[in-house]
């Protein structure tokens, strides 16, 4: 995803913008990634998810000041609700969110 379309996405979305800043190289991460794709399958249609790589993509990282990884943030109307860094059990993360929207 390109850093614009990113910005657009963030911005302009009606649905709140789960983001996970991870590398294929980082075990946290891939610690991490079946939880994640738990909760893209619970909010589906609710909260859109999105992996942005930064390695692939730093520019992007960099904007968002993600200075270890994983970065979870959750976007609600361009505004950062919430935000973590490192591995954390899938309820916690669920109760985050929740939390943050009001659900």
């Amino acid at each position: 995803m390109a850093k614009k379309s990113f910005d657009q996405l963030v911005r302009e979305s009606e649905k709140p913008v789960f983001v996970d800043f991870w590398a294929a190289w980082c075990a946290p991460c891939n610690s991490v990634a079946p939880s994640i794709k738990r909760l893209a399958e619970e909010f589906h249609g609710k909260m859109t998810v999105v992996k942005i790589n930064v390695d692939e993509q730093p520019e992007v990282a960099a904007k968002y000041q993600v200075q270890g990884i994983p970065a979870l943030m959750l976007f609600d109307r361009g505004m950062i609700k919430w935000q973590a860094t490192g591995v954390l059990p899938y309820e916690n993360i669920r109760g985050e969110v929740r939390k943050a929207l009001g659900w």
